[in-house]
């Protein structure tokens, strides 16, 4: 098995490149290894929409909250995609469970979003 983490740097240093396509391809080779490596769906999700891909960006948005259902922050990401991709209902849907989810100790509370 590859090393994902590796691969996933290496689709970073991509996009930092500015090279967002061959990020997407990397990114993909990550998922066809493991299909639920969430920082990849994340990342795709953010890549596609800005590559005007967006019903896929959304898939992979959606993908985020079902295998991070608990975490604000995936649902957050899905409100902004979602908004982004002119899907307003969805978008305040979202927004609304990770607020939600939030006064609960997730990003509004003292550990603060990523401390987890």
């Amino acid at each position: 098995m590859a090393d994902l983490n590796a691969m996933y740097d290496e689709a970073t240093a991509l996009k930092e490149e500015g090279n967002l396509e061959g990020a997407v391809a990397k990114l993909k080779e990550v998922l066809a290894e493991d299909e639920g490596f969430v920082l990849a769906h994340t990342a795709l999700a953010v890549h596609l929409q800005k590559l005007g891909h967006n019903e896929e960006a959304l898939a992979h948005a959606k993908k985020v909250v079902e295998l991070d259902p608990d975490d604000p922050f995936s649902h957050a990401q899905l409100s902004v995609i979602s908004q982004r991709c002119g899907n307003i209902e969805a978008a305040e849907d979202a927004l609304e469970r990770s607020n939600t989810m939030g006064q609960g100790g997730g990003c509004g509370g003292g550990g603060g979003c990523g401390s987890h």
